[in-house]
């Protein structure tokens, strides 16, 4: 059978490499890599860590406005599905990338697979949860990170072909933990030692678009009295400079950095602070208290068993969590085994064979 995959941005990318390993045993797989995140320290760096295989197309869409990137992704999408005729398009997550692509496998008839369907913010104001609504409205199999995920499905009436099989990040993290470990340089060539810093990262429109909430995020970092590790996306430091914010000196700004280095960052942090639905579910894999830079999140699991502070971009808030914030002792498995890509080929293999075509399972 051949499965054309998209990936356009950083999480999509890590979950690419478990899966297309697992998929690539009995299947043909067409890499579709859209450009959505189009630097090399937030794209190409991945495929090179993680051993992802080389795209069969690069759609070079860049940077953009949501209907423009989307727009573009879909022209260009629809383009690449005409030429391969894929028996089963897989998106995953709730990039734009996941919305063009399951758009454009819709429009021409071709079944969508979903890895992280059913997660949900109930936020309409994130660009995101619509990705995530209108991709789980257009797919034909449903892969869920979470229990919580199927309950949100069967709340919407979806029942059928959903699946709980865990989350492909945790199959990537114990993957390539030993790997990082061997292979980053990050704390020594940032002088760093483990649990003496505090890392961060903000990268959402909701964040980075409005000057208020990035500024009293960074009036909270500049606050805190412990060394605040901060690589910045590029969009981030684009409303940073618009905005004319400074930080103070405990606050170090770096560049992007590569999935081995980041996952070493943040396994020898004391805490992390994000909007990153990935980096909060990292946080959570490795055992380090989260602060979320949001005022709600997809992943409420996480705040649901203590280790995730919904804190959004107050300072007095953000600053409060900062020195009080103490998860419980234990962590339950909440992500499933590691084994999610495993479960998701087989789930495939199931649903392409002949005898259960059309069959609701």
């Amino acid at each position: 059978m051949k499965i054309l995959s998209v990936v356009g941005a950083r999480p999509e990318f890590i979950q690419a490499a478990p899966v297309s390993r697992a998929l690539r045993q009995r299947h043909h797989e067409v890499l579709v890599h859209t450009g959505q995140h189009y630097d090399y320290r937030m794209s190409q760096t991945f495929f090179d860590e993680l051993g992802i295989p080389t795209p069969d197309y690069n759609l070079e869409v860049g940077s953009g406005s949501h209907a423009r990137q989307t727009g573009e992704i879909l022209i260009r999408m629809e383009e690449v599905m005409l030429r391969e005729k894929p028996d089963l398009v897989i998106v995953r997550g709730d990039t734009n990338s996941t919305l063009a692509g399951a758009l454009a496998a819709s429009k021409l008839h071709i079944p969508v697979a979903h890895i992280e369907a059913g997660e949900r913010s109930f936020d309409r104001r994130m660009p995101e949860e619509i990705n995530r609504l209108v991709a789980d409205r257009l797919a034909d199999l449903f892969f869920c990170v979470s229990q919580k995920a199927v309950r949100h499905l069967a709340a919407e009436g979806i029942h059928t072909r959903v699946h709980w099989v865990g989350d492909v990040m945790l199959d990537a993290m114990l993957t390539n933990r030993l790997l990082a470990r061997e292979r980053s340089t990050a704390l020594r060539d940032l002088g760093l030692s483990p649990r003496s810093y505090a890392l961060v990262t903000v990268h959402r429109a909701a964040n980075t678009d409005d000057p208020e909430r990035l500024g009293g995020i960074a009036r909270a970092l500049n606050a805190v009295e412990e060394n605040v590790i901060f690589p910045v996306h590029p969009r981030t430091r684009r409303a940073i400079e618009s905005a004319g914010i400074q930080f103070k000196r405990h606050v170090r700004l770096i560049e992007p950095v590569g999935y081995l280095d980041m996952m070493m960052l943040e396994e020898n942090a004391r805490l992390i602070a994000t909007d990153s639905g990935g980096v909060q579910r990292e946080a959570y894999f490795l055992g380090v208290p989260c602060l979320t830079l949001r005022d709600e999140t997809e992943w409420v699991e996480t705040v649901e068993v203590g280790w995730n502070c919904l804190v959004g971009a107050d300072p007095e808030k953000i600053l409060q969590a900062w020195h009080t914030f103490a998860p419980p002792a234990e962590r339950p498995p909440i992500f499933g085994d590691g084994h999610a890509s495993e479960a998701i080929a087989r789930h495939i293999d199931a649903w392409s064979t002949p005898d259960n075509a059309g069959k609701a399972f």
